[in-house]
């Protein structure tokens, strides 16, 4: 860690949320290790009401920098308020349900510093049971959308579209260019995200979540910086996993934030002739997946026990009405 105002190799972002058990074991998997660069930590916290996050990182992690952003402003302007207190000539966007295996963050800077044309990098992301996880993919085309999670996907499981956007046959021991790389941990060089940065930093805050590192990669592409997989470094990354409806919201954002992409980057051209199919392609899918959700929670009883919570909720506030 270093004192203020000094300039150092690496700033490690982490937004969190509610996240308390993940993010300390994240921070502990860091400052357990002694690094060769010098780097900071920027805790920035999106208003964790339900734990107390904020108390155990000011508490029991005074060199970590808090930052604490009065609201749940979403993924893309949590990691922009990070951003603009970082001083790293090098910025690793982080979510705090990760472990940074041994030497990883090194491994990366040094791989930076050996390609210095190249703007951003992912690690090697795995689960906790050492699984591999994909965190590079190819961009979403309108093939890929049609035939990736659908009955033609079924019909045609080897399309092209599907395996260019998963990158179906890529090696994972070997370093490769990709399009897009995961948000969950992502480092940048300084001088790529002040290219893409319109004012508020370099995540667009038009999505609060989801598609935002697609959306950074896209842009980082537009201004001629490379992206690679980087698998020497790995990090392992927990997936929460809801047990209510609030996977239908995200079911929701998530497809919302398809559209928006799509809007932002596709309406050219032949994109824009194809929108409306876009569209109707994205809402199906959103439809799909809505009811494969709703499915399994009648066939588990889970159902029944959110709608009576859900109808408990709306009687407490007529009452306080």
């Amino acid at each position: 860690m270093n004192s203020a105002g000094k300039t150092v190799d690496l700033s490690v972002v982490i937004l969190n949320w509610n996240a308390r058990p993940f993010l300390v074991a994240c921070l502990d998997s860091i400052l357990r290790q002694n690094w060769w660069h010098t780097l900071e930590i920027l805790v920035v916290d999106n208003d964790s009401r339900y734990d107390d996050s904020v108390a155990v990182v000011r508490r029991d992690y005074p060199d970590v920098q808090l930052i604490e952003s009065g609201g749940n402003i979403g993924f893309s302007a949590g990691n922009n308020l990070g951003y603009k207190r970082a001083r790293g000539r090098l910025v690793l966007f982080l979510n705090p349900d990760t472990i940074v295996e041994e030497g990883a963050l090194d491994t990366l800077c040094d791989w930076m510093d050996a390609h210095p044309k190249v703007g951003a990098i992912g690690p090697r992301m795995t689960y906790p049971d050492g699984e591999l996880q994909a965190s590079a993919r190819g961009f979403p085309s309108f093939g890929a959308g049609l035939f990736r999670n659908s009955f033609l996907g079924n019909l045609w499981p080897n399309n092209p579209w599907s395996r260019g956007y998963l990158q179906t046959g890529a090696s994972p021991t070997r370093a490769r260019a990709v399009d897009w790389l995961s948000g969950s941990a992502v480092l940048a060089r300084r001088e790529a995200l002040q290219q893409i940065d319109r004012g508020r930093g370099p995540w667009d805050e038009d999505y609060f979540m989801y598609c935002e590192d697609i959306d950074l990669s896209y842009r980082l592409m537009e201004k001629g910086w490379p992206r690679f997989y980087v698998p020497d470094a790995t990090i392992q990354h927990h997936i929460g996993k809801s047990s209510d409806l609030a996977q239908g919201k995200s079911i929701r954002r998530h497809h919302l934030a398809m559209w928006l992409f799509y809007r932002k980057h596709y309406m050219k051209g032949q994109g824009r002739l194809l929108a409306p199919l876009a569209a109707l392609g994205i809402g199906a899918r959103a439809s799909l997946a809505t009811l494969k959700l709703l499915r399994g929670y009648a066939r588990g009883g889970m159902l029944r026990v959110v709608l009576r919570r859900k109808v408990g909720q709306k009687g407490t506030r007529s009452k306080e009405q």
